[in-house]
């Protein structure tokens, strides 16, 4: 074929990919504007409606009337620290239009972060095509359940995805303020706080030092600026399980979430969850440090993820975002020959899950070993995660999570000079 013909085959299928790449898009836009699976902005609403009520209230941010809300008709409450609702405080300056537009952009803008830090090190390291990756990539992410649940609940979920992963870019950098992201997520929400664990375990002393002093400071600084909030929560709020819902609910995909549906309608046995939660998290620390000692932050951090899913007592569909770092090593793991087999089955297999919305058949009866089986999908994908994610050692030309090369060691000196 002469030169003239390869071009022109060349430009034809680069049109045919970007017409296929432009049906793909315009077919997952109209899905998302019209699964009926939307969720309201219900989350965003609890947010924005509690912090008013709270500012309202007699005595201002010095009573403690942001835990006494309740959404009109239900049980439902605000349900995070005290510092979390000195971070939404702002919205309650805002029209709701005004907030919902600014509820929506933050997470975007958290979900273009997250594609970054996971997709950028996968697509330079295969070298692919940035911008084609980029847009495939945002249209699967759009499909999953639970991004799709987070951005339509109005979550902050995909919020804390992005300072965490922000923290693992710093760690894999060795910058002096790793620790920071992670200390702000752990005092915005209780699950992140694993993460903390992850850095004591793989022997970051000084990011963990940073992340409990920084969690420790937007602490105390809530209890000072909000006395009686801070009284409230930490002495009951915490721990009324009717602000958050049935524990037994399809939609908690953790451990507690299993015995609460199998022992339904009587309260879950407590002794069973701690048993549980004890040997996940004694697994998890054992992969983890087999991570470390490999070198494997990806992979580390995502089998936290992981394991935060299954230890955390409340686990709704929309917090499986920690699953993500997790499918990125998958596919990671996927594209590289000559074994790409079980890891592309894996990857497909439980991007398909997440995408599937199983859980929801057994919405109103859990029972049998059907529903034994079929409304814990998530719990079991996240056990198999954790089990059987492939850690190894990062590609010597990229950093973990950075996507950049990695600079050559300086030789010894004394090498240096001995070498003629």
């Amino acid at each position: 074929m002469t030169e003239w013909g390869l071009t022109g085959a060349w430009s034809a299928s680069r049109r045919r990919g970007r017409l296929l790449l432009g049906l793909l898009c315009a077919g997952v836009t109209t899905f998302v504007a019209t699964v009926p699976y939307h969720r309201d902005w219900f989350d965003l609403w609890v947010y924005y409606d509690a912090v008013r009520h709270w500012t309202d209230a007699r005595g201002g941010l010095r009573g403690a009337g942001l835990y006494d809300y309740r959404v009109p008709g239900q049980a439902y409450g605000f349900t995070y620290p005290p510092f979390a609702a000195l971070c939404v405080l702002p919205l309650s300056l805002l029209s709701w239009p005004a907030a919902l537009t600014a509820g929506i952009v933050a997470n975007l803008g958290a979900l273009a972060l997250i594609l970054r830090r996971l997709a950028e090190p996968v697509i330079r390291r295969h070298g692919l095509d940035r911008w084609t990756s980029y847009v495939l990539i945002l249209c699967l992410l759009a499909l999953l359940e639970p991004v799709y649940d987070s951005i339509s609940f109005g979550q902050v979920n995909l919020l804390l995805l992005a300072l965490v992963l922000t923290d693992a870019r710093l760690l894999s950098t060795g910058s002096r303020w790793a620790g920071i992201g992670i200390g702000l997520a752990a005092a915005v929400k209780l699950t992140p706080a694993i993460f903390i664990g992850y850095l004591l375990v793989t022997r970051r002393w000084r990011a963990a030092g940073t992340a409990v002093a920084v969690a420790v400071g937007a602490t105390l600084l809530a209890i000072w600026l909000a006395p009686g909030a801070s009284h409230a929560y930490w002495t009951s709020a915490l721990w009324d399980t009717s602000r958050i819902g049935d524990l037994g609910y399809v939609s908690n995909q953790s451990w507690q979430g299993v015995l609460a549906r199998l022992s339904a309608p009587a309260e879950p046995d407590r002794l069973w969850w701690a048993c549980g939660v004890v040997a996940v998290v004694g697994v998890w620390a054992y992969r983890v440090d087999k991570a470390r000692a490999v070198g494997d932050v990806r992979g580390g951090i995502a089998l936290t993820g992981a394991a935060a899913c299954l230890v955390s007592p409340v686990t709704w569909v929309h917090h499986l975002v920690w699953l993500l770092p997790a499918l990125a090593v998958l596919a990671d793991r996927a594209l590289q020959p000559p074994r790409r087999g079980r890891p592309l089955i894996a990857a497909v297999a439980v991007y398909v899950i997440l995408c599937s919305y199983v859980v929801w058949l057994w919405r109103y009866d859990a029972s049998g070993i059907d529903g034994f089986i079929g409304a814990n999908t998530f719990v079991w994908t996240e056990l198999a995660l954790l089990l059987t994610l492939p850690v190894r050692p990062p590609d010597p030309a990229f950093r973990a999570l950075s996507g950049g090369p990695v600079r050559p060691a300086p030789e010894p000196r004394g090498a240096a000079a001995a070498t003629p």
